[in-house]
């Protein structure tokens, strides 16, 4: 138990716009009146990067809205205060998606403030450090294929392509599927990572030309099912190639919003498209998910997935690398490890 009063300052990685639409990153200290005021304060051990995090901490207008503002939609850590009789103090917590990092100080920081019903209870076999791990970008791994569960999808059908599989989103769930027994085929345009992802338990590397744009309205069905992680061209063409009463999940838009396709897929094959929408999905859900990926969907390679940093090295390099797609798997922020 910790039971701590929380300090008069603490360590935050701030976004500050500085005028004519230019922002600076620092470290600074803020103290916890600086914080919104929320049932639930929680001193942070771990969070994680995800790519609306760099978007956020960048001065993204679309994301964020007001500045200063500190980024981070993933937390882990320990209840300080409560105001709500489900938590006790001292009790090991997560919070991902919700508003968390977004318009709300979020998890670059050694304590945010939140609403209680954004807070999850750190399951059993699962350590504060592995569910960052996990993070958004996990979790909205976990909905993808829960969602192509409900539609039926087994590992007899065939194989299940995994686009932007060195991302976060992608690296996760090519981990899961094949812990499950799924034939994995992960599609990267990084050459260099085949091993990387061999190692996750993909069976089948291939490029982004598997998904080359072509104006057929359909294609040879070669995916029994599809988890699009990047939108554009490569989810238009994926609608196309899946075998029939198959399912595409999309939850990401790094290579573009527009979706330009026809009805044929739908209407001669029967697939299914499966929006992913993991921010404010269902609180009883998300515990159902979150107990998964703590037991039966635990993945294996730790490691593998993850690089470690601390908020440091998360401002002079991380966020300027995520934008550049120059990361694979998931960044593991080091806020207060000794609490964990």
């Amino acid at each position: 138990m910790n039971n701590s009063a929380p300090p008069a300052q603490f360590k935050a990685l701030r976004s500050i716009e500085t005028g004519d639409r230019k922002f600076i990153r620092q470290l600074i200290h803020l103290s916890i009146d600086d914080l919104p005021r929320n049932e639930v304060l929680i001193q942070v051990a771990y969070s994680s990067l995800n790519y609306k995090d760099a978007l956020s901490a960048t001065g993204h207008k679309g994301v964020t809205h007001n500045y200063p503002h500190t980024a981070g939609c993933d937390a882990a850590g320990i209840v300080i205060e409560t105001q709500n009789e489900h938590f006790a103090i001292g009790e090991k917590v997560i919070v991902t998606g919700y508003d968390l990092g977004m318009n709300t100080d979020g998890g670059f920081a050694e304590y945010i403030c939140v609403p209680v019903d954004w807070v999850v209870k750190l399951p059993i076999n699962l350590s504060l450090e592995q569910s960052m791990i996990y993070g958004t970008a996990g979790y909205t791994a976990a909905l993808s294929i829960y969602k192509l569960l409900q539609n039926s999808l087994t590992p007899e059908q065939g194989k299940v392509l995994v686009t932007g599989s060195t991302g976060g989103v992608g690296s996760v769930a090519v981990s899961i599927l094949a812990k499950l027994g799924y034939d994995v085929v992960a599609m990267t345009g990084k050459a260099d990572k085949a091993n990387f992802l061999k190692q996750l338990g993909a069976a089948e590397i291939v490029g982004r030309d598997a998904l080359q744009t072509t104006p057929k309205p359909l294609l040879k069905p070669q995916w029994a099912a599809v988890l699009d992680t990047v939108g554009g061209e490569s989810l238009i063409t994926a609608l196309k190639s899946v075998q029939y009463g198959g399912s595409v999940t999309t939850c990401g838009t790094v290579s573009g919003t527009h979706l330009d396709t026809q009805v044929f897929p739908f209407i001669l094959r029967g697939i299914n498209l499966l929006g992913i929408a993991s921010a404010e999905s269902d609180y009883k859900l998300r515990l159902k998910l979150w107990d998964l990926l703590a037991n039966d969907w635990k993945i294996e390679h730790w490691d593998t997935l993850a690089t470690h940093c601390n908020l440091e090295q998360l401002n002079d390099i991380y966020i300027d690398n995520i934008l550049r797609g120059e990361i694979s798997g998931r960044v593991l922020v080091e806020i207060n490890t000794s609490i964990a």
